[in-house]
């Protein structure tokens, strides 16, 4: 393994990871809120009224980022959870389990600007298409993941049970986005691709990037968050963690750990 491999492989150890996602998380935050403030002043105040839906077009700037990282979020999971299961890599399901709540609040967001935004575009909130089906079906994938979690008092079983759930789940995902293409629905297609150019104005299609970023960088944000919050649940019989909760400074995460808590940690990789 390089070195820089090496350098990265520290931070599957909880101490490492916890001090890291501590200096990471505000810069990301703060990221967010930048992105979020410009993506929404360019899709309400710039980006053109349509032709067809008039203004009520601009909820998309809303939706289709919230479904995207729906989507995303639940492969970077079933990721997580494969390798929780294969390589036993416990920071692994602390990180499939700290994504899990984020990735069901961007479901809901998805589902729910959908709705509002199919009332005036098709008549009605909902219809069973296959696009809307298919990713109700991975909000209850979400929520099964977390009821099942919880439901386990065994953290071995319950890790284990939630991430085969996960895994056998993402074929769910590759139906979400080829539905519009695979059955006749009332969803419209992509309009962007990675193989051709934008079919919307440039200011709209700028909205809908600088939006996604900063969904990218909320979910960064609050999940390391999260995923702090776990390993210290996790790791609260050992020394380092009693030092953070003691109020040594380090709890905000920009002070260098104690030399000798790296030995203190029960959930090393492979344990």
């Amino acid at each position: 393994m390089s070195a820089d491999g090496i350098r990265w492989m520290k931070f599957s150890s909880p101490r490492n990871f916890y001090f890291l996602a501590g200096r990471l998380a505000p810069w990301f935050g703060g990221a967010a809120a930048l992105f979020a403030v410009i993506g929404l002043y360019i899709g309400f105040f710039v980006a053109p009224t349509d032709y067809q839906q008039g203004d009520s077009y601009r909820i998309m700037f809303i939706h289709v980022p919230a479904a995207w990282m729906s989507m995303f979020l639940y492969l970077l999971l079933a990721g997580y959870a494969f390798i929780n299961v294969v390589w036993r890599i416990k920071m692994a399901d602390v990180m499939a389990r700290s994504l899990a709540p984020t990735g069901a609040m961007f479901t809901f967001l998805a589902l729910w600007s959908g709705a509002l935004w199919g009332r005036p575009t098709w008549g009605t909130y909902w219809v069973w298409d296959a696009r809307l089906t298919s990713e109700l079906i991975l909000l209850f994938l979400y929520l099964g993941y977390i009821g099942l979690h919880n439901a386990i008092d065994d953290r071995e079983r319950a890790a284990r049970a939630a991430s085969l759930l996960a895994m056998v789940g993402a074929v769910n995902v590759p139906i979400i986005y080829f539905s519009v293409q695979w059955w006749n629905t009332l969803h419209q297609g992509a309009s962007i691709t990675v193989t051709g150019a934008p079919t919307m104005a440039w200011s709209m299609f700028s909205a809908m990037i600088t939006m996604a970023l900063a969904c990218w960088m909320y979910s960064i944000a609050v999940v390391l968050v999260r995923a702090q919050a776990e390993t210290l649940k996790r790791e609260r019989f050992s020394t380092w963690v009693r030092e953070v909760v003691g109020g040594d400074g380090a709890a905000g995460g920009g002070t260098t750990p104690p030399a000798d808590a790296g030995a203190e940690s029960g959930y090393r990789v492979g344990s």
